[in-house]
C-alpha cells in the first residue's frame, strides 16, 4: 500500500462530517436567532442569516424551512437574493444598535472601556448597514412546489 493511500481520508466521509458540521452550526444559529428575538439586545437576523448560509451546504429541507419562514423568510430570501435588506429592517437594526449603545453608556458610564469599544464595535455595524442597499419592494411569499 502506498503512503498517499493510508493518509487519505475517503471523500464521503469529509463531506459527511463537513455537512454534519454546517448543520449543528445552522442550527446553532438558529437557536441563537430564536433567543435573540426576545432579548433587545441580541441580534436575530444574523444568526438566521449565518443559519440559511449553513443549511445551504447541508440541507435542502432546512434552507427551505428557514426560507419560507412565516416571520423571517422574506428577510432571508432578500439578503441570499439581491443583498439588501427591507427599510424597516434597516431603521429596526439602527435603533437596536442605539439602544445597545445608550444601555452599555447607562450602566458603565459613557467614557468607560467597555462604552467606548462598545460604541467603537457599533460604529463600524452602523456604517456596514449603512451601505447595504434598501430592498424598495417586498419580495413575493415564497410558494411550496
Amino acid at each position: 500500500m502506498e503512503p498517499s493511500e493510508v493518509t487519505k481520508m475517503p471523500k464521503t466521509t469529509a463531506t459527511h462530517l463537513g455537512r454534519k458540521l454546517y448543520l449543528a452550526t445552522g442550527w446553532l444559529c438558529v437557536c441563537l436567532g430564536v433567543i435573540g428575538a426576545f432579548l433587545p439586545l441580541m441580534p436575530t437576523t444574523v444568526f438566521l442569516l449565518i443559519a440559511a448560509w449553513a443549511f445551504s451546504r447541508s440541507s435542502e429541507r432546512w434552507h427551505r424551512w428557514l426560507r419560507e419562514h412565516a416571520r423571517f423568510g422574506e428577510t432571508i430570501r432578500t439578503w441570499e437574493e439581491h443583498h439588501a435588506m427591507p427599510r424597516r429592517a434597516k431603521r429596526i437594526a439602527f435603533a437596536a444598535l442605539a439602544a445597545s449603545y445608550a444601555f452599555t453608556a447607562y450602566f458603565f458610564g459613557p467614557l468607560s472601556w467597555a462604552a467606548i469599544l462598545g460604541g467603537a464595535c457599533i460604529a463600524a455595524v452602523a456604517i456596514y448597514i449603512a451601505h447595504i442597499p434598501v430592498m424598495n419592494k417586498p419580495l413575493a411569499p415564497a410558494t411550496r412546489p
